[in-house]
């Protein structure tokens, strides 16, 4: 390991949807305002879940497509639109943190991890978001899909968060919900922690990632267990 190395600290970099917060009411309330605007039917909640987790413009297509319409290149552009304007004026109306969540940073923090977010959601929203939800203050970088050239799953987008957050590349691990996230993480050679309860078409324990926690109280240990607190 390098001296430069040494100096940075071990981080811990998260999703935002379906990881740290509970979005899918108002992710899912946009989608459907959009649905009644083009006449169709709206998509229950539980049913919709799954279809997040890959970013706005992937969820309007998924949904569209489970209605049974193909979306247009210039009308998923004009969605994309729409659903960015709408969502942006309801981030928060039923969004909330998981249980767990601020105690878990605590603990990391206490142990010395920088925290950073790595996100498919625009940046400026992200921000906002986790300023309303009360620990954005917490984070040393949140990087959205528009903030670099690239997005997850490119693992430039969560190597480029490390770096603009300041942590140690040799001492990182991504948490995440979605196959988006763990296939991310493996691309960038860096360890991953799936949560249960997030949004993924598939259970994250078939999609291969390091640890699976069922609850936030369990994260800790788990991340201690993957990267050491201290540089070799």
């Amino acid at each position: 390991m390098s001296a430069a190395s040494t100096t940075r600290p071990p981080i811990a970099v998260f999703d935002l949807d379906g990881t740290l917060a509970e979005t899918a009411g108002d992710l899912i309330g946009t989608l459907n305002v959009l649905m009644r605007r083009e006449g169709l039917s709206e998509l229950p909640l539980s049913q919709a879940r799954g279809l997040i987790g890959a970013g706005a413009k992937a969820l309007i297509r998924r949904g569209f497509e489970a209605e049974g319409r193909t979306l247009s290149p210039d009308d998923h552009e004009r969605l994309f639109e729409a659903f960015i304007a709408h969502y942006g004026a309801h981030l928060a109306d039923t969004s909330h943190l998981f249980p767990g969540v601020v105690e878990a940073l605590d603990a990391l923090e206490a142990e010395g991890f920088r925290l950073a977010v790595c996100t498919n959601k625009y940046e400026g929203q992200s921000v906002e978001l986790l300023r309303l939800l009360g620990i954005g203050h917490r984070f040393a970088a949140i990087c959205g899909r528009d903030t670099f050239p690239c997005f997850k799953p490119d693992p430039r987008h969560l190597t480029g968060t490390i770096a603009r957050a300041g942590g140690d590349p040799a001492r990182a691990v991504m948490v995440g919900d979605s196959r988006t996230d763990i296939d991310t993480a493996k691309a960038a050679g860096i360890p991953v922690v799936a949560v249960t309860f997030g949004y993924t078409d598939l259970p994250v324990t078939e999609l291969g990632p390091d640890r699976v926690i069922e609850h936030f109280s369990a994260l800790p240990a788990a991340v201690r267990n993957l990267v050491p607190a201290k540089a070799a």
